[in-house]
């Protein structure tokens, strides 16, 4: 594992990037969103945690992208997002990609939520944990797994068409 893993291979240096502002640590990204939901306090939010994957092979040997983005959005009014990109040096079957970008999201869910509590009212925003699994292709047989696995942890599961925090925004970094 790359980029600062701590060992279990769930987790990476805990650097984000933003295409506006660049590379930020957790502390700044729950900083810009405190600031982004403060610019208009009147409106409710959506707080999204999604991961998506990509496995390629990098001069033969199988690697796998995992990107986790956290999303702000402003009902109707625009949003923001930052995203984190970790890899794997292996090779997984989808079960397995699936349940890793789950357990991504839910890990830093763990530490996310703490801090944001901190500096934004949870009465401001939904927070949502979106799956990259869907009713239609290979993951339909997961669904019920791995939103159970959300579901368990305490958070609200997403899966397609409604985990764009996953599917469109993590996607595009994978």
């Amino acid at each position: 594992m790359e980029n600062g893993s701590n060992g279990s291979g769930l987790l990476n240096s805990g650097l984000f990037n933003n295409p506006t502002l660049g590379q930020l640590n957790l502390e700044k990204v729950i900083s810009e969103i405190a600031n982004f939901i403060n610019e208009d306090p009147a409106s409710f939010y959506r707080l999204v945690i999604g991961t998506d994957s990509q496995a390629k092979k990098i001069n033969g040997e199988a690697e796998i992208d995992f990107v986790t983005a956290i999303v702000i959005h402003r009902a109707g009014r625009g949003g923001r997002y930052f995203w984190s990109k970790t890899k794997l040096k292996s090779k997984l079957v989808l079960r397995d990609k699936i349940y890793r970008e789950t357990l991504l999201s839910l890990e830093l869910a763990e530490k996310f939520v703490p801090a944001i509590r901190k500096v934004v009212p949870p009465s401001k925003y939904d927070l949502e944990i979106h799956i990259d699994v869907g009713p239609i292709g290979p993951t339909r047989d997961m669904i019920r797994e791995v939103v159970g696995m959300v579901s368990g942890s305490g958070y609200t599961a997403k899966t397609k068409p409604e985990s764009y925090g996953a599917f469109v925004v993590a996607d595009r970094h994978t």
